[in-house]
């Protein structure tokens, strides 16, 4: 069995005294793993860091197996995130909320938006919002898709500024104003279709927090909780650092 593709590295862990399990997010394979011979040496360890874009060609006996990776860089970024603590917290966020994903199942959105992330994490407001439209976008993919293209209530898709924490879905001002205390604050950015709609001249940090609470808020209720999974505390340090950022800016 034999594959070849691009992928970036998301994580790795030791294997023996001189081997390491590499774990890649691709385009049209999802999270895979394989073995790195040698990849505990000097000559291999600067590719193998996270945030590193990888030429791979995987091998095994069969499609089942751990399988061994040869790897070939493609572009270095881990030098340059590491200088940031935001760029540091935000890749290691990124790289947990990957692993709430089946191991070889394919999710080419999310590879693409990873790659767009990791070019853009020196910008604070750009980088909070990318994440958090990247966490709307695995809920999606992991089947728990919250709906903002229509009013939960009346059907309209005109006006709509709330999320309801019961449902997931959009709720238009008329309807939501008596029950406004319950809602979440629905931000514009979250509403655009593709992730390349998202720019800075439209984004402010109350938006990008407010939609960091929705997100947060769902991934806890449908996804972590009902797994029993441990909460993410890079993504805690994440938004720490960037609050931190973004209240400097202003």
């Amino acid at each position: 069995m034999q594959w070849s593709a691009e992928g970036i590295v998301i994580g790795t862990r030791k294997q023996g005294d001189s081997n390491l399990i590499l774990e890649v997010m691709t385009p049209d394979r999802g999270r895979c793993l394989g073995l790195v011979r040698g990849g505990r040496s000097r000559r291999q360890q600067p590719a193998l860091q996270l945030g590193n874009h990888l030429s791979l060609t995987w091998r095994a006996r069969l499609d089942e197996h751990l399988g061994n990776f040869n790897v070939e860089p493609i572009q270095l970024r881990a030098a340059h995130l590491m200088q940031s603590a935001l760029s540091i917290h935000g890749l290691q966020a990124l790289c947990a909320l990957l692993r709430l994903l089946p191991e070889r199942d394919p999710h080419p959105r999310l590879y693409h938006a990873l790659d767009v992330i990791l070019d853009n994490l020196e910008d604070p407001l750009l980088a909070g919002a990318l994440i958090a439209r990247f966490e709307l976008r695995l809920l999606n993919e992991l089947g728990f898709g919250l709906d903002l293209s229509e009013c939960a209530a009346t059907g309209t898709q005109d006006d709509l500024i709330w999320v309801s924490p019961r449902s997931g879905r959009a709720v238009c001002r008329v309807a939501g104003e008596p029950y406004r205390a319950k809602l979440f604050p629905l931000p514009t950015f979250m509403k655009a279709s593709e992730l390349r709609e998202t720019a800075t001249q439209d984004l402010c940090a109350e938006d990008v927090q407010a939609a960091f609470n929705i997100t947060g808020y769902f991934l806890f209720r449908w996804v972590y909780e009902p797994r029993g999974l441990t909460w993410p505390v890079a993504r805690d340090s994440f938004l720490t650092t960037w609050a931190r950022k973004t209240a400097t800016v202003a």
